[in-house]
C-alpha cells in the first residue's frame, strides 16, 4: 500500500484529509484556504484579506451568497474592498463601477447608455464554501475545486461536542506558525502558568508514520509514562494542524487553521474541541470574548518569541540545519514538516525549508511589526469587537455622568444633597476606571514581567 493510500484510510477514524491520488507533488494554488470563522465576516460591507500577499474581497449577495474576487477594480485598480454594497454587487468607491459575486461588471455611471460595457471590465472569481463554520477559498481552476478536499474533522458533526473558536493576525510567515503548532513540547515552558507547568517539561516519545505531498501524520506521548495514551498529531498541507486525544468515551481536539496573508504575516483559526461535560457548561456559560481574554494571553506569550526566531534566521541567511540544534525527543514534527517544505515547496512564493528555502524580496531583513492586541484580534473578532464598542461607549457615558453630577453638585443647595450628587459622581468615576480597565484588556497585548 503506497504512503498516501494509507493516510488516506487512517483518516476515516481521525480527520478528513484531502488525498488526491493524482497528483504527485504539491501545488500552493490547488488547496482550499481558510479565510476566518462565519461568524467574524461583516454581514453588509466586504472583507479584505491576502494570500501570499495577493489581495481579495469577499462579499454577500442578495440571497447571502458569499463571493471572492480579487481586491482589484479593472478600472483604475482602486481596493474593491473600501467600497461599498449595493443590491447585492460591491461598488467601487472611485467611480462607481459594480460588479456581481462572478466579478462581472453590471454598471458603469460614466458610460453612455448606448454603450456595451467592455469585456475586460470584469475581476477574476473565486470558488468559496462554507463548511464546519470556516470559510474556505479556492485559489485553483474553477472546476478543480474538490469540495470533498477541505480538511474537516468529523466530530463536529456530531452533536454531543462543543467547541471555541479564536481568530488572530500574526507578525510572521506561516512556516513559523506551522512549525510552532507542531512544537507540542515548548507549552511547558512557554506557557507555565497559563497551559503549561515548566516542571512537566520531558522528554517525548515521537513518531512519525507518514509524509507525502498531502501532509504528515505522527503521535506524541510522554517518555516517563510508557503507558500513557498518544496525542495523535496531523498536518494537512499546506494549512492545517490537528491534534486529537482519545479517552475512550472521552474524546479532546485541538485544530489550528492558518493562512499566509503574506510575507512576515499569516493568520491562525484556533478551534478546540470536546464531548467532556465540564468543557461543554464552560464553553456554554463563558462570553466568548472573555475565553479571548486568555487565548490571547497565551498567543501573545509566543509572539516575542518567534518574531524573534525569524528576525535571527533571515539575519544569518543560513538554512536551518545549519542554524537550529534539533532534539528527537521534542523536536521531531518540527524538522519533518521542515523537510516536508524542502522536498514539496517549490510551488511556494516563499518558504524556509529544513536545508533549503525560497525567500521573498527582504534583503536578509525581518520587517514584523507588533500592532497590539486590537489591530492583531480585536479588530477581526466580531465577538470581542462588539465587546469593546459596548465598553467605549459605557465609559464616555459614565464620565459625562459625573461630570453632571459635579456640576449638580455645585449649584445644589443644601448640604445633605451635595453629598448625595459628589458621592454618586465618585462611583461613575470609579466605574469609568473600572470599564477602562477592561476596555485596555481589547487593546493592549500582554507582555511577560
Amino acid at each position: 500500500m503506497t504512503g498516501e493510500a494509507k493516510i488516506q484510510e487512517a483518516a476515516q477514524a481521525n480527520v478528513s484529509l484531502p488525498i488526491p491520488d493524482r497528483e504527485l507533488r504539491f501545488n500552493w494554488r490547488h488547496c482550499w484556504y481558510p479565510v476566518t470563522f462565519i461568524r467574524d465576516l461583516p454581514i453588509e460591507r466586504a472583507y479584505s484579506f491576502s494570500i501570499h500577499d495577493e489581495p481579495f474581497v469577499m462579499f454577500r449577495n442578495q440571497d447571502g451568497t458569499l463571493a471572492c474576487l480579487t481586491d482589484r477594480c479593472p478600472h483604475r485598480a482602486a481596493k474593491l474592498s473600501d467600497g461599498q454594497i449595493i443590491d447585492g454587487k460591491i461598488e467601487c468607491l472611485f467611480h462607481g463601477w459594480q460588479f456581481s459575486t462572478d466579478g462581472q461588471c453590471l454598471h458603469i455611471p460614466q458610460l453612455p447608455t448606448e454603450d456595451k460595457i467592455p469585456a475586460k471590465a470584469c475581476v477574476p472569481s473565486f470558488t468559496v464554501v462554507e463548511r464546519q463554520g470556516i470559510v474556505w477559498v479556492w485559489l485553483g481552476e474553477l472546476e478543480a475545486a474538490d469540495k470533498e478536499r477541505i480538511p474537516i474533522i468529523p466530530d463536529l458533526d456530531k452533536p454531543e461536542f462543543v467547541n471555541t473558536d479564536f481568530v488572530g493576525d500574526l507578525p510572521y510567515d506561516q512556516s513559523y506558525l506551522i512549525e510552532h503548532a507542531l512544537d507540542p513540547a515548548h507549552a511547558n515552558i512557554s506557557h507555565h502558568g497559563s497551559e503549561g507547568n515548566r516542571e512537566s517539561a520531558k522528554p517525548l516519545e515521537m513518531e512519525v508514520s507518514e509524509s507525502s505531498a498531502t501532509g504528515i501524520r505522527g503521535r506524541f506521548r510522554g517518555k516517563q509514562k510508557p503507558n500513557a495514551n498518544w496525542v495523535k498529531v496531523d498536518f494537512v498541507a499546506p494549512n492545517f494542524v490537528y491534534y486529537k486525544l482519545d479517552f475512550e468515551k472521552e474524546i479532546w481536539g485541538l485544530a489550528l487553521y492558518s493562512i499566509p496573508l503574506g510575507k512576515g504575516r499569516s493568520r491562525v483559526l484556533f478551534r478546540s474541541y470536546s464531548n467532556n461535560n465540564f468543557f461543554t457548561w464552560k464553553v456554554k456559560l463563558t462570553p466568548r470574548w472573555l475565553d479571548h481574554w486568555f487565548r490571547n494571553k497565551v498567543v501573545e506569550e509566543d509572539l516575542p518569541l518567534f518574531v524573534g526566531v525569524q528576525e535571527q534566521v533571515e539575519r544569518l541567511g543560513r538554512n536551518l540545519k545549519e542554524v537550529y540544534l534539533p532534539l528527537k525527543t521534542s523536536d521531531r514534527f518540527v524538522i519533518e514538516y521542515r523537510k516536508w517544505l524542502d522536498k514539496f515547496g517549490a510551488s511556494l512564493p516563499f518558504y524556509q525549508g529544513y536545508s533549503t528555502s525560497q525567500a521573498a524580496d527582504s534583503n536578509g531583513e525581518c520587517n514584523a511589526v507588533l500592532l497590539g492586541r486590537f489591530s492583531q484580534h480585536t479588530l477581526i473578532c466580531s465577538s470581542c469587537h462588539r465587546a469593546y464598542q459596548v465598553t467605549n461607549r459605557l465609559k464616555k457615558t459614565l464620565v459625562a455622568v459625573a461630570i453632571g453630577l459635579t456640576a449638580l453638585a455645585i449649584v445644589t443647595d443644601g448640604f445633605g444633597h451635595e453629598v448625595a450628587a459628589v458621592s454618586a459622581s465618585l462611583s461613575a468615576v470609579a466605574l469609568a476606571a473600572v470599564v477602562q480597565i477592561v476596555k485596555t484588556r481589547f487593546e493592549r497585548s500582554y507582555k511577560r514581567r
